[in-house]
């Protein structure tokens, strides 16, 4: 691909290698819970009554189950992580897990999910507070003991369709005519605030919250509001907001809460890794007006030398590349994920 650095390649494959190198200790966490939207989902939304599933090729076409429900050509971050944490299977969906597996961990993400319900309800997928809800009633009917609980790890990705899929929904959005950015920043963190409460109560102590990322540079957006040429800038600034105030929660219950362990994840600035650089184009063939790949349709024959797998999801190495950096403490503060669970 044009435009790639040979420098950032060499990096990317590194990282990527170390990241499914096998585990040298046993499993470092009793149980691995995860909750957030598409880029985490590994097969929920199969079983909703949505019409965002990706339950066929090319997703999955690196994936040695194939099309699984995974929103990329193979395993998201939560396999990564899953894989460095030394879990021998990787953590299953929500929809259809046995209810013995809430003793080793679930994965309740939702593609199109997001921190408010009405964001959620535009692509009819769970919300976090849904994810909560069947997490507690997981849980419970499992009797998974609180001491056991308090050694797992959790992990949050969402909040990209409060901005995608409402506050920058276009046509405009009435979303954005009745807040500014700083304060529909500060509404979805009051939000979040409440939903981490809600998980302390759970038993849940070591907590890995994942901001947004440059949205303003996946090809949906460059092609709505950059001129189908360059990233959105408005976008990202406006996301960026809402990552500091996350940080400032984290800091804020750490402090607060007894006992707990919160780490931020920034996928916003990647500490000067430019994934940018790997260019603003889908690998896979994306029809006319939509953001997910065509059913049977074309992808580039080298997927490691692209930054998005379709109009929004990115490929399996940029997530090897985030997993492995998030655990090993790259873009993570104040605690690695390695930290949270030893």
């Amino acid at each position: 691909m044009a435009g790639v650095s040979k420098a950032l390649l060499i990096l990317v494959a590194t990282v990527l290698a170390a990241a499914v190198a096998p585990v040298a200790r046993g499993q470092q966490a009793p149980c691995y819970f995860v909750f957030g939207d598409s880029v985490v989902d590994n097969g929920n939304n199969n079983a909703l009554n949505t019409f965002v599933k990706v339950n066929y090729l090319p997703y999955g076409i690196d994936f040695p189950q194939g099309p699984t429900g995974r929103f990329s050509n193979g395993r998201n971050i939560p396999d990564f992580i899953a894989e460095l944490m030394g879990f021998k299977n990787l953590i299953p969906p929500f929809a259809g897990a046995s209810p013995t597996q809430a003793n080793i961990g679930i994965n309740y993400a939702s593609g199109g999910g997001g921190i408010r319900q009405d964001t959620s309800n535009v692509l009819m997928a769970l919300s976090l507070g849904s994810q909560i809800n069947n997490h507690q009633s997981t849980i419970k009917n499992a009797a998974v003991p609180p001491s056991q609980l308090s050694r797992c790890l959790y992990t949050f990705n969402i909040g990209s369709n409060d901005y995608l899929n409402n506050y920058f929904l276009q046509p405009s959005s009435p979303t954005r005519g009745q807040y500014t950015p700083d304060q529909y920043a500060s509404y979805l963190i009051s939000l979040y605030h409440v939903s981490l409460e809600k998980m302390y109560s759970l038993g849940a102590r070591n907590m890995a919250l994942f901001g947004i990322s440059r949205i303003g540079c996946t090809p949906r957006v460059v092609a709505s509001l950059g001129g189908g040429v360059d990233c959105a800038e408005e976008v990202n600034q406006v996301v960026n907001i809402f990552n500091n105030k996350l940080k400032a929660l984290v800091a804020e219950i750490n402090s607060n809460l007894h006992g707990v362990k919160l780490t931020y994840v920034d996928l916003y600035s990647g500490n000067g890794l430019d994934l940018a650089a790997l260019g603003l184009r889908s690998c896979c063939m994306v029809n006319p007006g939509q953001d997910l790949c065509a059913k049977g349709g074309s992808v580039c024959p080298d997927r490691t030398k692209y930054l998005y797998w379709d109009r929004v999801h990115t490929t399996e190495t940029i997530s090897g590349v985030v997993a492995k950096s998030a655990f090993d403490g790259v873009i993570s503060s104040p605690f690695s994920i390695s930290q949270l669970v030893n």
